[in-house]
């Protein structure tokens, strides 16, 4: 239960994000110089995409999907909502010189090899849908490679919300949304309507149990200063990332 609100707790927010200049919550800093498909799903995905038609689910600006044809991959599909973001990843697979390999859209329907999702489980509206349509989309023998985080008791597991570790359950929702509607112009009213789905791991885990997918592996990347009290019971507050591969059941 939080325990700062109404129009104190907004000010607080203020105050300790700079007047909305705090930038610790952007995740992506942690991999500039770095592969994140390698940080997230390990050295060897290279050898489990090469030659494959692959989707990537909630591709964002592109970076992943012009990565993946890089390394070898058939046909690489990415997917988003964002027609700003698809765009940009057009023009990064021109200029990759990976266009004849590389599709953009907000849909698609055709079955694929793998599905690779970085970092977007926490932000779908409906995350139960997904996994059901990710299902659809697989090919006979097919798989999802899946990794995001922080989830939502992680310290940071507020994201944007995370003005300081904690803040996001700290502060009343309607204190958090507030502040964050002095800088953004969406009209969102709650967390969820700002693209963040407050997704545990517990949450994960059942909502996977009861799709049509089950979990061929399932790994708990722990936070590193708290890697030595990362278990099964702390697990909510000490996990960086959930890494997983699917498959249909």
């Amino acid at each position: 239960m939080s325990l700062i609100g109404g129009t104190l707790g907004t000010a607080l927010l203020n105050w300790a994000s700079r007047n909305g200049a705090v930038e610790r919550c952007d995740v992506a800093t942690a991999y500039i110089g770095r592969s994140k498909l390698e940080v997230l799903l390990g050295a060897r995905i290279w050898d489990q995409l090469r030659g494959k038609e692959v989707l990537d689910f909630g591709c964002g600006p592109g970076s992943e999907a012009v990565e993946i044809a890089e390394h070898g991959a058939r046909h690489v599909i990415g997917v988003d909502l964002r027609d700003a973001w698809l765009e940009l990843g057009i023009e990064h697979a021109d200029a990759s010189g990976v266009a004849d390999r590389c599709t953009f859209a907000r849909e698609w329907s055709d079955p694929v090899d793998v599905i690779v999702s970085l970092d977007s489980f926490e932000h779908f509206a409906d995350p139960a849908a997904v996994l059901a349509h990710m299902c659809r989309l697989l090919r006979r023998g097919g798989k999802v490679l899946a990794a995001f985080g922080p989830t939502w008791y992680h310290p940071l597991g507020g994201h944007i919300y995370s003005v300081f570790p904690f803040s996001h359950l700290l502060f009343s929702e309607r204190a958090l949304v507030r502040w964050r509607s002095l800088y953004k112009s969406d009209g969102a009213t709650t967390i969820e309507e700002s693209g963040l789905n407050k997704m545990t791991i517990r949450r994960f885990i059942r909502l996977v149990e009861a799709s049509p997918l089950r979990f061929a592996s399932f790994e708990l990347l722990p936070i590193r200063p708290l890697r030595r009290i990362a278990n099964r019971l702390t697990r909510e507050f000490t996990t960086a990332a959930v890494r997983c591969v699917l498959e249909p059941r």
